[in-house]
């Protein structure tokens, strides 16, 4: 086992503190049984999501630096954040606080405020649940663990658009053989292969699900979310795999809503990707949340005796 991330600051983010629970609980089942330690931030706060970084985006930069200063107080050099809206925050307002001396002056002064360590650009990592398990067991780590594993369950692996955009903020990817690419991702992939998966050729694994939409624009959100299940059920999967509560949660309402108001059905399900690594550990469903998804994967599941 690779040294590298195997402690790590766990940043849920509100998401996985609200609507998608089933994501934190997967997460911290799949930690235990992996034998990856994580230790909660602190009082930690949102990352500024998009709501206010569309109000004030150096406001934004602070909230999420705040995170990373309690992370340094707590003796982390990694912060681990699950939710692709937080883990882009965090590493923006990294690039930020390196590149903007306006953004070092605003986040210094609110810092000086609320009084609390005012966070320097370096000090800690901030890294997705994809890389923490890539990098601190990998491949041959998840197939030591696996049991009966995934029995070659077809999946398409939709990694959202914030996961890889805008490609500044990632300077680890696109480093060459070994690192994750911003074109073509490929970590979540190589996981659920080494599970037991099959991992079918996606076209959408980065086309946007139209999160930031959703309240606004509810129909566009929903021929976005269509797209991606169609081409989903057209590559042969049985099952998306996601990373991003907000991807998730769009993949479940949209496919709902596409068959009410278009009469679009599809019957691809979505699973967060520690969700499937868990049930090919063998733990249970429930034990990774199965059941708090809106997506019925249970049927499918036990047909392929993961249930």
């Amino acid at each position: 086992m690779s040294k590298k991330h195997k402690e790590v600051a766990y940043y849920p983010g509100c998401a996985l503190e609200g609507t998608a629970q089933s994501y934190d609980r997967s997460t911290k089942a799949i930690g235990k049984a992996l034998g990856l330690p994580i230790k909660e931030l602190d009082n930690w706060n949102c990352c500024g999501a998009m709501e206010v970084k569309n109000i004030d985006p150096k406001l934004q930069t602070y909230l999420s630096a705040r995170n990373l200063s309690i992370a340094e107080d707590m003796g982390f050099d990694s912060v681990m954040a699950p939710c692709n809206g937080c883990y882009h925050n965090l590493k923006k307002a990294e690039y930020d606080l390196e590149h903007d001396a306006s953004s070092r002056e605003i986040t210094a002064r609110l810092s000086n405020k609320a009084g609390h360590r005012t966070y320097k650009a370096g000090k800690v990592e901030t890294i997705h649940a994809l890389d923490w398990i890539k990098d601190s067991v990998g491949e041959e780590g998840i197939k030591d663990k696996v049991k009966d594993g995934l029995k070659g369950l077809k999946i398409a692996n939709y990694y959202g658009c914030m996961y890889t955009r805008p490609r500044h903020i990632f300077p680890e990817k696109d480093q060459g053989p070994g690192s994750e690419s911003t074109s073509k991702p490929h970590y979540m992939d190589d996981l659920l292969d080494a599970a037991g998966a099959n991992s079918v050729e996606f076209p959408l694994k980065t086309a946007c699900c139209g999160g930031a939409h959703t309240l606004s624009d509810s129909d566009t959100s929903t021929k976005l979310v269509l797209n991606i299940l169609q081409a989903a059920e057209a590559s042969g999967a049985d099952v998306i795999a996601t990373e991003c509560p907000t991807c998730h949660t769009g993949l479940e309402m949209h496919q709902i809503r596409a068959e009410k108001m278009f009469g679009k059905k599809t019957k691809v399900k979505i699973l967060y990707f520690t969700q499937l690594l868990g049930l090919a550990m063998g733990l249970s469903p429930r034990k990774v949340g199965v059941h708090e998804n809106f997506s019925e994967s249970l049927p499918l599941l036990r047909e392929k005796g993961l249930g």
